[in-house]
């Protein structure tokens, strides 16, 4: 058979424009003209071999070492050849883009919502799609199609439309690539981050450390009037970011996460990783958080379990609403799985010792002294 030589041409041609390599497309050209020749003159199983020649653009075929090329098979085999040619290239080229991508797993990639399968968003990565399902997507942010974002890649998974490339904007990962984006001394290597705890969509906690003396890690990662870090909250929707100097002694470790709460003592269980918190009256609410948020995320920052009271609790004059708000501390606010009946213990105990305060505030301020 001899294939046309311009046939040659455009499988080089194709190989360059598609990135492949040409001995595999040459691989896949000679399993398309076996397919073709045992399609319609041999059987399915038969053994046979085929010697191409990519200069010529010419091919035989041969069985038991004689030339078994059957006449008039050129034009039936060109085209099925093309047919299985053109689907090999599809599959080769698919899985260069997914080797290309495997490589990019756990960085950041510009994207464009494409369309919407169900619950999962589709996403234009360029040369290839990603597919965001409802746990990688922010609570509460909303979607459009054509509207550009940042997506922190998460991993290449199987599923029954083959590969897939899953995307993320929930994963604590995209915080960590934004500020390496936003912070050059960050990228330098010069500053670290250490450590990242989120709760996608409402709060972030980030731990940076610094590897050059004189260089402040908090305030380069907040930049000039807060450009950088107001850059990478932009990016978030507005989500929250606290930005915490890491401390290898975890007891300045623990005190700094409850930022923007001020601890005055903290004492430590080393064995079991338990840290016991005092903090002033007024600042135990903002230590908690709403929900706890505050001390949950401080808890899987730090990888300690976190026991935080106010100063005056446990004393004898000790309130109804502040002994109810330390058994509670005491045992539900460590860095684990959040129950159904902590968040509103959390949040009333929160608004009822704030009241309570409120009242001493008020009754000092009437005494005389």
């Amino acid at each position: 058979m001899a294939l046309r030589t311009e046939f040659a041409a455009a499988l080089n041609q194709a190989a360059a424009e598609r990135g492949l390599d040409t001995t595999e497309v040459l691989k896949i050209i000679t399993e398309s003209i076996k397919a073709a020749y045992r399609k319609d003159f041999g059987g399915e199983t038969e053994e046979i071999e085929v010697e191409l020649d990519p200069e010529q653009g010419g091919a035989r075929v041969f069985k038991d070492g004689k030339d078994v090329t059957p006449d008039g098979f050129g034009r039936i085999a060109a085209q099925t050849a093309k047919q299985v040619l053109l689907q090999r290239i599809r599959e080769a080229e698919k899985g260069v883009i997914l080797g290309e991508f495997e490589k990019r797993v756990g960085t950041i990639i510009n994207g464009m919502v494409q369309r919407f399968e169900g619950p999962n968003i589709i996403i234009d990565l360029g040369k290839a799609e990603g597919v965001m399902p409802p746990h990688e997507q922010i609570p509460g942010e909303h979607y459009r199609l054509n509207q550009r974002l940042r997506f922190y890649i998460a991993g290449i998974k199987e599923s029954v439309r083959g590969h897939e490339i899953v995307v993320s904007r929930s994963h604590k990962g995209l915080v960590e690539g934004l500020f390496k984006l936003e912070v050059p001394e960050i990228g330098s290597g010069v500053v670290e981050i250490k450590a990242v705890a989120r709760e996608a969509g409402t709060r972030t906690k980030v731990a940076v450390s610094s590897k050059q003396a004189g260089v402040d890690p908090v305030g380069s990662c907040v930049g000039q009037k807060g450009v950088r870090v107001q850059a990478v909250i932009a990016e978030l929707g507005q989500e929250k970011i606290d930005l915490i100097a890491w401390n290898e002694d975890p007891i300045k470790f623990v005190a700094s996460a409850l930022s923007p709460a001020k601890v005055s003592g903290v004492k430590s269980d080393i064995p079991n990783k338990i840290a016991f918190v005092e903090v002033p009256e007024d600042q135990l609410s903002l230590a908690i958080g709403k929900e706890g948020q505050n001390v949950r995320l401080a808890a899987k920052l730090t990888g300690w379990k976190i026991d935080i009271k106010g100063a005056n609790l446990g004393g004898s004059n000790e309130s109804e609403e502040a002994k109810e708000a330390r058994e509670i501390l005491s045992g539900d606010i460590k860095p684990a799985k959040k129950t159904k009946t902590t968040k509103p213990k959390i949040a009333k105990t929160a608004k009822k010792t704030t009241k309570t305060v409120k009242k001493v505030a008020k009754k000092k301020s009437a005494s005389p002294e």
